[in-house]
């Protein structure tokens, strides 16, 4: 229900500046970089016969590039497509028996439209969604000794919601740079870990921080 919410908002505004003044070739153009952690809620493995059966996600530090169009824009609101690229380049797991990988990686590439409130103004809060594909890439290891010899690989698709804020920087030098944090979910299938956690779906929360640069 929230995502279909953002979406009609977001459907809603992009009629609401149809009538908006096109904007000058120059700025049209935006690319941006992120460093920050990924979050997945811990995960529990049904009937395995443990004490604990839970599996404990780490918060995986994370990366982000991405390009940006804007379309229209207003003194009070622009509509761009974006594409952001998310890269969590080493999750560790933990688990109280070596069935699983000790670790994995991922990536989720997710074209979205964004809008964005008063972007001329020193702090502007956008909103963002869409969706695309996502690929989980298992360790060659087992999580405390032996050779993963389960699948390894998986590609899925996401739905991508987000929330952000840019922040002006101050100086004429950094008149085309701007702050960025920034809060995004990519609802995803699951990584493979060789186990049933009884779920087809899971939440990576990305939360991070970086700088947007507009030409």
């Amino acid at each position: 229900m929230r995502r279909f919410c953002l979406l009609v908002m977001l459907m809603m505004s992009a009629v609401a500046i149809t009538s908006a003044q096109d904007l000058d070739q120059e700025g049209r153009n935006e690319v941006a970089g992120t460093l920050g952690r990924t979050f997945i809620s811990d995960q529990g493995v049904p009937n395995s016969g443990l004490a604990n059966s839970i599996i404990n996600h780490g918060a995986g530090l994370s990366f982000e590039v991405n390009y940006a169009r804007i379309l229209r824009g207003s003194d009070w609101a622009d509509l761009a497509i974006e594409v952001p690229v998310i890269l969590n380049p080493d999750e560790d797991l933990h688990y109280f028996a070596n069935q699983i990988p000790r670790q994995y990686n991922s990536f989720f590439v997710t074209p979205a439209a964004r809008l964005r409130l008063f972007p001329e103004v020193a702090v502007s809060p956008w909103v963002s969604f869409g969706g695309g594909l996502g690929h989980f890439q298992a360790s060659s290891n087992l999580l405390f000794f032996g050779k993963n010899t389960g699948s390894r690989g998986q590609t899925t698709g996401v739905l991508q919601g987000g929330v952000g804020m840019d922040v002006r920087i101050p100086g004429s030098r950094f008149q085309h740079f701007k702050f960025r944090v920034e809060a995004r979910d990519d609802w995803s299938g699951v990584p493979p870990l060789n186990v049933n956690t009884g779920k087809s779906r899971q939440h990576n929360y990305y939360v991070a921080g970086g700088l947007a640069y507009r030409f």
